[in-house]
């Protein structure tokens, strides 16, 4: 009986190393696919705000849906982000504004303003969309993030193309953190565990 209290948890760990290996793997092969195709509408997952101002990673997710939505492939870009604190912006209405000083139609700017997590803000973006008949999707977020908001929006029933945004070059070491974190923030979210 003793010799299973040490194989057991052994057997699990091994097996749990493994699928994050796995997962990490997925995740760094999506990171630097870019899937950008018609769609129905360009999801931006939202990121930092100074006091009305995209933080440098807010902006150049913005810029990148810019990029996609002038290249004429979706009509519109969907803004995603709550408040994180800030008592006067939330994160999707700094990327209107941002994207209206821009020359983008505010019409063509649809806010979720909710969202205080990824898994927050794809449930509502994806509910958004079902609202206005939206089925498919370009999703903007930095290349390790795409995998684990495509899996959630994909779980509500959207089509997702995931396109990250460029990026500075980390060194590798940094980068497989990054990897490693979204393997384990997914894996506790497909066993129901919200982060």
């Amino acid at each position: 009986m003793k010799r299973w209290v040490w194989i057991l948890p052994a057997i699990l760990s091994v097996g749990i190393a493994g699928y994050l290996w796995r997962l990490t793997a997925e995740i760094q092969r999506q990171s630097v696919a870019d899937e950008a195709q018609l769609a129905d509408v360009i999801v931006v997952l939202g990121a930092a705000e100074y006091r009305g101002r995209p933080s440098p990673v807010l902006k150049a997710r913005l810029d990148h849906a810019l990029e996609l939505y002038l290249r004429g492939l979706a009509p519109r870009i969907l803004t995603t982000g709550g408040s994180g604190g800030d008592p006067d912006w939330t994160e999707s209405e700094v990327g209107r504004k941002y994207l209206a000083s821009r020359g983008v139609p505010v019409e063509d700017i649809i806010l979720e303003a909710e969202g205080a997590s990824t898994a927050e803000s794809t449930k509502a973006a994806a509910e958004i969309m079902r609202r206005m008949d939206l089925r498919t999707c370009i999703l903007v977020s930095d290349g390790y993030h795409i995998f684990r908001a495509k899996r959630m929006l994909e779980s509500q029933g959207v089509r997702v193309y995931g396109s990250p945004r460029p990026s500075q070059q980390r060194d590798l070491w940094s980068q497989r953190w990054l990897w490693i974190r979204q393997a384990v923030g997914y894996g506790l979210w497909s066993v129901g565990i919200r982060i």
